[in-house]
């Protein structure tokens, strides 16, 4: 039992790392790309990766926050999110007496 609430835990906190890297690099390439990045395909692949972390992140937040601002919060939504899921491995591993990386 417990071996597979440390395997929820890690697969969980990797898809999120996963997430925050899209958004990373969809924010990078938002920068260097400039008015063209609407044209390029690596830039629209990062779109399609991260529209779910973004349309839940819309869902969630309040209407005050302006639509362009939602990948910043989507990011750091994500960042609090991957550290809190080490915090709770840690956690587990601690109540369990094992040692975990």
């Amino acid at each position: 039992m417990i071996n597979i609430e440390l395997q929820v835990l890690t697969i969980a906190r990797a898809l999120v790392e996963v997430a925050g890297w899209f958004l990373l690099a969809q924010g990078a390439l938002f920068l260097l790309a400039g008015s063209t990045r609407n044209k390029n395909i690596v830039y629209q692949l990062f779109v399609i990766v991260t529209r779910p972390v973004i349309s839940a992140t819309r869902f969630i937040a309040p209407k005050v926050i302006v639509d362009k601002h939602i990948p910043f919060v989507a990011f750091f939504l994500v960042f609090w999110l991957w550290i809190l899921l080490a915090y709770v491995k840690q956690l587990v591993c601690e109540l369990n007496g094992l040692v975990c990386s």
